[in-house]
């Protein structure tokens, strides 16, 4: 695999997982929710301190926590809905639209309550955008195939919170999606065999259909976005 050759291979990166674990529990405690920031200035700030090596692999990490504790809430949010009414619930991390097209209104949207109190319009925010715009560096750190999957997944828990979670899409909403997005094109460019588009993915690039947007603090529409031809245009390269 190209990106463990570049690992082993490359004696300029130099890792630190000591100031990793410090930039994580740095990120994870300054941002988010509990800051009187609003989110765009928490992204750029956290864009800020994860800016080198060490900080790519913190990003790296944020997204995937964020997606092993999203689906681990789903999980257990489905068993739950078992023992009480008997009533199976499957969970594909592959693919969760089936799942909440079954159950949306028996389902809480698991990105607002992540146990490691990362944000999705802050830390996750951020980091997606970091792992983005430094994605040719990704294979000397990382392998980015499991990575990209993991920024599928999250975008897939993103669109189907707004379609059947009551999730409102307001800009903070919006520039989660599309940084997520843009990313995903950015890495599957910088990718020597990348997996195939996730169903959810595929099926929302069908679409053509705008969305509005709102404004965060009221009810006033301030744009719109059309998933369908963003990702046709940035993932059908």
């Amino acid at each position: 695999m190209r990106w463990l050759r570049q690992l082993l291979g490359s004696s300029r990166v130099q890792l630190d997982p000591g100031r990793q674990q410090a930039l994580l529990r740095d990120v994870r405690h300054r941002y988010g929710a509990r800051s009187q920031v609003r989110f765009p200035e928490q992204v750029e700030a956290i864009i800020g301190v994860l800016n080198d090596d060490d900080g790519l692999v913190v990003a790296a990490r944020i997204v995937s926590e964020a997606a092993d504790e999203a689906h681990a809430d789903l999980q257990a949010q489905a068993d739950d809905v078992h023992r009480r009414t008997g009533r199976r619930l499957l969970v594909h991390r592959r693919n969760y639209r089936p799942l909440w097209k079954e159950a949306g209104p028996a389902l809480r949207w698991p990105l607002f309550a992540l146990p490691s109190g990362l944000h999705p319009y802050a830390q996750v925010t951020a980091a997606v955008a970091v792992l983005g715009s430094r994605a040719p560096r990704l294979g000397r750190v990382s392998d980015p195939n499991p990575l990209l999957t993991q920024v599928f997944e999250v975008l897939d828990l993103t669109t189907a919170g707004w379609e059947y979670g009551r999730v409102r899409v307001d800009t903070d909403a919006a520039a989660l999606a599309d940084r997520l997005i843009s990313t995903a094109g950015q890495v599957l460019a910088a990718t020597d065999d990348p997996p195939r588009l996730p169903p959810a993915v595929r099926e929302l690039m069908r679409r053509n259909s705008t969305l509005d947007v709102h404004d965060p603090t009221g009810p006033r529409v301030v744009g719109g976005i059309n998933l369908g031809a963003r990702m046709r245009e940035t993932l059908l390269v």
